[in-house]
């Protein structure tokens, strides 16, 4: 039986402690990780350790790292291939926990899963808090050979963008999209033939995810006319596009190519845009 990419605070409290490795993704949180986070988690850092950051123009603000960091990253904390890990960070899933998600999912480890509603939901059902930094008990070579799942480079955004039959969605909040405001890159607006579907609206108004049915309602009926391979999802800058492919595993459905370099790569390249 297939491992739901989601698990519930509450079935995360009842689990064995030694039989899951706990890690907090939250992105420009070290201090609050330092003062206060879930027992037993270590911490992993966005920029560092799920990212190999260069020149914007060159893979965005957050492309993958290569595949000997990563695996350093994996086994300077023990995990092996059948290590369960679970995940979480401080904005419902959507600042790195979706991102490490995908991530292991597209090395082939099956056994990760990402803390509905994150920090606050743990601490709300009653999950233990702490300073303590977790010692790390035993290190283990981790291999990789590829990304298991699909990627999209700009130039095929730019063909999909332009295709009838492919879809190029957009997951950033309505206002950037529209070009209304950027409060990161440099440049406002969108990829041409890109729809708009907020990550956002993955979500219920307590910050956990909607119930699989319902997301699978959702996008499939926005999905309708597309092929999953005929599928690119997007944000500013690759982390919170993990979030809708998260999204979409939760819902049952195929995941989409997921375009890393997304806005903050495609507006830095005098590529066709839409401004406001």
């Amino acid at each position: 039986m297939k491992l739901s990419p989601i698990i519930q605070p509450e079935e995360l409290i009842l689990l064995n402690k030694n039989d899951f490795i706990l890690f907090d993704v939250s992105a420009g949180s070290k201090p609050r990780y330092d003062e206060q986070h879930l027992d037993g988690a270590y911490y992993l850092d966005l920029n560092t350790d799920l990212a190999d950051i260069k020149d914007f123009a060159v893979g965005g603000r957050h492309p993958l790292p290569n595949f000997e960091h990563f695996a350093e990253v994996l086994g300077r904390y023990g995990i092996s291939k059948d290590t369960h890990v679970i995940v979480y960070d401080d904005k419902n899933g959507s600042n790195a926990a979706a991102r490490l998600w995908w991530m292991l999912k597209s090395i082939g480890h099956d056994k990760v899963q990402v803390l509905n509603g994150g920090y606050t939901a743990a601490i709300k059902a009653g999950f233990a808090v702490s300073s303590e930094v977790p010692v790390v008990k035993v290190t283990t070579p981790y291999q990789i050979t590829e990304w298991q799942l699909p990627l999209a480079e700009m130039d095929e955004v730019e063909i999909a963008g332009n295709s009838d039959d492919h879809a190029v969605i957009d997951v950033r909040d309505a206002n950037r999209y529209a070009g209304l405001t950027e409060p990161i890159d440099l440049i406002a607006g969108h990829i041409p033939g890109a729809i708009n579907i907020p990550f956002t609206e993955n979500l219920d108004g307590s910050g956990a995810f909607l119930a699989p049915e319902v997301l699978k309602e959702k996008y499939s009926k926005a999905l309708a006319d597309y092929k999953a391979e005929n599928v690119i999802v997007h944000c500013g800058s690759g982390v919170t596009a993990c979030h809708t492919l998260l999204a979409l595993d939760y819902a049952g459905l195929e995941i989409p190519k997921l375009y890393v370099g997304s806005w903050s790569e495609w507006s830095r390249n005098n590529k066709k845009m839409i401004l406001a």
